[in-house]
């Protein structure tokens, strides 16, 4: 396996990883602070070390329906939005994973209006989660690269056939430089072949796309769509044991732990934020106090079998998110929580920390805080706000 580094960006390992894929199509629409990886993308179109046709299109809603036309006549796609953009392909979201067109997706996780705001939340695709997309969360730019190499193999696999969203977080992730490993082209083709499916159009074998289906039939059509995603979970473990293989670097499926086997205290968050924790568990270990660490990397497929067994003996979770459901609680504590209570024993306590919106900097004297009041027995806010 050939191998070179490079001190990239996340938005720029993002298109590297894209060139990598061999698209066919790339729809493009700027939008902050995913803007620099459709820029690098059409740079490498005009200097033709990627060969792909580049529609830069009038809107965010109309690069997801171009990407949806590409993919359903057999095409490898991909399209990123950010935002208020996100929200703007919404109808077209639920177009692309009824018609189980495999498109690829980044998305800058970015704050909503009003206020306005550019930076980083995820208030932007976790209020999708019901669209029926996979969707993954990357803690850095190498992660941010691999999962787009990665989600081609996942989203065209025969047993999915179902779009994937990778988000990074705004800022943190898209605009931070690191070092990033770029394997060769070769390997990244012996790993990821050309796209092949039959849902397509094909004039040898016609079919009908994009029909209509009354209630005798509509719900059998949401039901295998359901159990795709259901698949995805097994074709994820799949997928990433073959990318070890071709590239030496191990993810850990749906979720990955720290210190959770002997945990008293343990925290459960998503993205960027992952960096800030681990070294705050590492010096509260060496204290004696008994944390651990849950990082949810798929919301979608939900890792509601692994939440279980990662928090079963706990005394009490936390569970810090970048968004809020208002009038509510967040997300990621309803699906955690939703998950626990399918726990044949006495669930720990749970308690909801929301912190980072609008871009509002989590510290590790942040963190720290939120064991201490983890410790806590009274009942606490529903939600606290750090």
């Amino acid at each position: 396996m050939l191998e070179q580094k490079a001190f990239l960006s996340g938005n720029e390992a993002v298109a590297a990883a894209v060139r990598l894929a061999r698209p066919h199509v790339i729809a493009a629409y700027p939008i902050t602070p995913q803007t620099t990886v459709i820029e690098r993308l059409a740079e490498m179109v005009e200097e033709q070390s990627l060969k792909a046709e580049y529609l830069h299109v009038e809107s965010e809603h109309s690069a997801l329906s171009a990407c949806i036309g590409a993919s359903a006549v057999g095409a490898r796609t991909f399209t990123a939005s950010s935002s208020q953009g996100l929200l703007y392909m919404a109808e077209c979201l639920h177009y692309a994973s009824g018609g189980r067109f495999p498109v690829v997706m980044m998305n800058a996780n970015r704050s909503l209006a009003l206020p306005w705001n550019i930076y980083g939340d995820q208030r932007d695709s976790l209020s999708l989660l019901d669209c029926g997309w996979i969707q993954a969360y990357a803690e850095d730019a190498q992660e941010s690269f691999d999962l787009i190499i990665q989600a081609y193999a996942i989203a065209e696999h025969p047993d999915v056939l179902t779009p994937m969203m990778i988000n990074l977080d705004g800022f943190v992730i898209t605009h931070t430089y690191e070092l990033v490993s770029l394997p060769a082209q070769q390997d990244v083709d012996a790993f990821l072949p050309p796209f092949q499916t039959t849902n397509k159009m094909d004039l040898d074998h016609p079919m009908s796309l994009g029909f209509t289906a009354g209630p005798a039939f509509n719900q059998s059509f949401k039901q295998l769509q359901h159990l795709a995603m259901m698949a995805a979970v097994t074709v994820i473990d799949e997928v990433e044991a073959r990318f070890r293989q071709f590239f030496g670097r191990h993810y850990p499926g749906l979720l990955e732990t720290m210190h959770c086997n002997d945990a008293e205290f343990i925290l459960v968050t998503l993205g960027s934020v992952a960096g800030t924790v681990r070294p705050v568990i590492e010096k509260l270990r060496s204290l004696g106090e008994r944390v651990g660490f849950v990082r949810i990397r798929y919301m979608r497929p939900f890792p509601d079998a692994e939440i279980r067994k990662a928090l079963a003996g706990s005394k009490a979770v936390g569970v810090l998110e970048k968004d809020i459901s208002f009038g509510f609680e967040g997300t990621v504590f309803t699906n955690v929580n939703s998950a626990l209570m399918r726990t044949k024993v006495v669930p720990p306590r749970l308690r909801n920390f929301i912190g980072g919106l609008g871009g509002k900097d989590i510290a590790a004297a942040d963190i720290e805080q939120i064991f201490e009041r983890m410790k806590s027995t009274d009942d606490g806010e529903s939600v606290e706000f750090i």
